[in-house]
């Protein structure tokens, strides 16, 4: 929402505000604002009357002018521009004046004095696209009464600023300017003056002019009014400058009144050509392929979910979204019907994103206050009576199915002071209600608030309250922790455990991406062994972001790729989020953690030391992150069942206590050329697993006993079931077993591998004696042998 201070200012006083501190002022109470402009930024540009002009004695196209710029002040200014004449009434940038360009300073141009420049809208730094000019026009010519001497931006309305806010999407009162006054009345405490709505109107009766039948439940309110003997024309300085401060460009003086007005209430208005349109007004469901040609000149080709305005032969408007071009208003229409409507949202929004967005459908998506659909068709014709020299017709036809029931929300201060956490008192709370000016009464312990109807944000007493806290200030809430109830155990906080596991990877050297929840149909029931019915999106922007994600390493993938592309090799990235899916057609979601690791972990250039991130780093972060959880001795790693998009022989099953939790190993080489080692957890299934009590032991006094071996298997032995064997072999005193060597290669053949073992025996009552630890030891590489089929190193 692009707003002009100038705009603002006739409903509002602001001037003890600078445009910063405004901005700002919005921006603490929830209305963030992206830039602050000049309408111009020019200086010294004053009112200025052409007395003589003659040609330059050196110059094919240079023309010696004597400008009056002060009452009785006649200066020598030399001018380039085609169209300047004696009598005109100019803009002149005296010198010292700074524009867009540069400096103005006194000069001599081919030999002739030059105290100034005569300008063009365009060198004031006024964008083209708003007055039409081109370079080729020359300087633009004011009206002849200009009064000499005063300042030409505040002449003209330029002397303005606007402020383009990004508002939220509930906040569709904030699309107008009187929403724009109410908003800031709750920071400055001003009252919001209203406009002028008051017309003077015939004897004639409306219903001799039209009539209106709606035909659709799609549209609640519809209102129309006829004015005639209508003078088309320019409109009027302010309004122009209003119009270009606000982001629309000036057409004439009745298409630019329906334009003003719905910038200053929020409520589009269409004028029709009462010629064209006739004397009868339907509104209803457009037919199948039905056809109109819209005012951008385009045939469009319409559905049953659209709606149109219509006269007996035909459309004669898209609702919501476009007028048709047989009833538009034209330089010689005398006599227009206007439109004041509320339509449906969800149909306009559909429309629009077939058709064209445009000023008109982003209010009626967001909706419309009905009061203000009465006051903006009054308000239309009165700017039509005062800039347009119309005559309104008596009466108003009308179609109006709205349910005024007044929104009325009961609070108590107990609610509003459990709820931000601080402690308000009544006056403060009443103080807010009558800066946002809100009707208030107090019961009791109980305030009674009947919201006004341009709020449509507001149903709830959270509404409210939030209310509250945004305009005492959201700076003044008091930091305090979240108060939970804590079972020795279990995790009782899903997103304290949620942070747990970003902070820990973080920890680890992961760096955490945010990925679209939206995806295309290639990426869906990836990575796992269980595909979901999936969700697609009824108005994609896009085929690739058409359904809703059903896991995430999809997107991490795309994530690599994006920054290998650009030789950033060296990745290690993790994503926690949600995905969604259908089950038994209902929308499940469900908390996953995903991550993707390549490259070097550790690249030392100075020594030309570098560490290569393989399977068993990506493991270990793993392990590291479950011994954080407390799940220590009850997480296992298999090669059971592994999806087809992992790698079928350097990848893992993730279990704990026996249930799937994940998978952990290399992205298959048919999905990516890149060697990528990826992980995805159910953190949902991760935070319902109960934690064991912690265990304390004491640390033994007594020495350890270390012995290790080395075997040659086939490549199929999983290490882990090794280990288990080995650890059933030794029994208690065996405190662990570590793997401290790997080897393949062809010394040992294709089809063998080579591990190695360090255990350590421990008991912490006593000395263990050499006889007895060879003895377990023994039958540690007896049970190895002859369950794997495994031999013995020697060396």
């Amino acid at each position: 929402m692009k707003l002009s201070r100038n705009f603002l200012n006739d409903y509002i006083d602001t001037s003890n505000y600078s445009d910063y501190e405004l901005a700002e002022a919005m921006t603490m109470i929830g209305n963030e604002y992206e830039t602050i402009e000049k309408l111009s930024s020019a200086t010294k540009i004053v009112v200025g009357y052409v007395e003589e002009i003659k040609d330059h004695p050196d110059s094919d196209h240079l023309h010696v002018c004597q400008v009056e710029i002060a009452p009785g002040e006649v200066t020598q200014i030399v001018c380039g521009a085609p169209n300047v004449d004696k009598g005109q009434k100019v803009l002149v940038s005296l010198p010292g004046a700074v524009l867009p360009d540069g400096e103005i300073k006194k000069s001599v141009i081919r030999g002739v004095e030059s105290n100034g420049m005569i300008c063009s809208l365009t060198e004031l730094g006024v964008d083209p696209k708003y007055t039409g000019e081109t370079r080729e026009m020359g300087i633009y010519v004011l009206d002849k009464d200009a009064p000499i001497g005063e300042d030409g931006l505040k002449y003209l309305g330029y002397d303005d600023t606007t402020i383009d806010f990004e508002l939220t999407a509930n906040r569709g009162d904030l699309l107008s300017v009187l929403g724009m006054a109410y908003e800031i009345g709750a920071i400055t405490g001003t009252k919001v003056k209203l406009p002028e709505t008051k017309v003077k109107e015939e004897v004639d009766d409306i219903k001799d002019y039209v009539s209106v039948n709606v035909e659709t439940d799609k549209c609640p309110l519809y209102l129309a009014r006829c004015v005639k003997n209508l003078k088309i024309g320019e409109s009027p300085n302010w309004l122009k400058a209003r119009l270009m401060a606000s982001g629309v460009r000036s057409i004439n003086n009745v298409v630019d009144i329906s334009n003003y007005v719905m910038l200053e209430y929020g409520q589009p208005l269409h004028f029709f050509d009462h010629r064209t349109l006739g004397n009868k007004i339907i509104v209803r469901q457009a037919e199948k392929d039905e056809k109109i040609v819209t005012l951008d000149g385009q045939e469009r080709t319409l559905s049953e979910q659209d709606i149109v305005i219509a006269n007996e032969e035909g459309p004669v408007c898209l609702a919501g979204v476009m007028g048709g071009l047989n009833s538009e208003v034209e330089e010689d229409t005398t006599e227009v019907i206007i439109e004041s409507a509320i339509f449906n949202s969800s149909n306009i929004r559909r429309t629009a994103n077939k058709i064209l967005r445009s000023e008109a459908s982003s209010r009626f998506e967001k909706g419309i206050d009905p009061k203000r659909t009465y006051m903006a068709i009054d308000r239309a014709c009165y700017l039509l009576e005062k800039y347009a020299g119309g005559t309104v017709v008596k009466g108003l036809q009308k179609y109006d199915t709205i349910d005024y029931k007044e929104n009325i929300i009961e609070i108590t201060l107990d609610d509003v002071n459990s709820l931000l956490g601080i402690k308000f008192t009544n006056d403060d709370v009443l103080d807010t209600f009558k800066k946002l000016s809100f009707d208030v009464k107090v019961e009791k312990d109980k305030f009674i608030v009947n919201v006004p109807s341009h709020r449509l944000d507001i149903h709830i007493k959270e509404d409210l309250i939030e209310e509250i806290g945004r305009i005492e200030g959201i700076d003044k809430l008091p930091s305090t922790l979240p108060v939970t109830a804590n079972t020795p155990g279990h995790y009782e906080d899903k997103y304290y455990f949620n942070k747990l596991v970003r902070d820990r990877l973080t920890s680890l050297g992961l760096y955490q991406v945010k990925c679209y929840t939206l995806t295309d149909i290639n990426s869906l029931n990836r990575f796992t062994n269980d595909p979901k019915d999936y969700i697609t999106i009824a108005s994609p922007m896009s085929e690739d972001r058409k359904y809703l994600r059903t896991g995430l390493l999809p997107s991490l993938i795309n994530v690599v790729n994006y920054n290998t592309a650009r030789k950033n090799n060296d990745i290690m990235i993790f994503e926690d989020s949600d995905i969604y899916y259908l089950e038994n057609g209902v929308t499940t979601q469900k908390s996953l953690v995903s991550g993707i690791l390549c490259g070097t972990l550790i690249s030392n250039d100075w020594h030309k030391d570098k560490i290569v991130i393989d399977f068993y780093t990506i493991k270990g972060i793993l392990e590291n992150l479950f011994e954080y959880l407390g799940f220590t001795n009850r997480y296992h790693f298999d090669t059971v069942d592994l999806p087809k998009d992992f790698h079928p022989y350097q990848s893992a099953r993730i279990t704990i206590d026996r249930d799937v939790v994940g998978y952990v190993g290399v992205v298959h080489p048919s999905i990516s050329k890149n060697r990528l080692y990826a992980f995805e957890l159910d953190l949902d299934k991760l935070f319902n697993v109960k934690v064991r009590g912690i265990k304390n032991k004491e640390i033994s006094k007594y020495p350890t006993v270390v012995k290790d071996f080395a075997f040659i298997f086939d490549r199929d032995v999983v290490s882990s079931d090794v280990c288990e064997v080995i650890k059933k072999a030794c029994g208690h005193i065996l405190d662990k077993v570590e793997i401290f060597d790997y080897y393949v290669g062809e010394n040992i053949g294709s089809d063998k591998k080579s591990i190695a073992f360090k255990l350590t025996f421990m008991d912490p009552t006593r000395t263990l004696n050499d006889e007895e630890v060879m003895q377990l030891f023994n039958k540690a590489i007896d049970s190895v042998s002859s369950k794997f089929n495994a031999i013995l190193r020697d060396k």
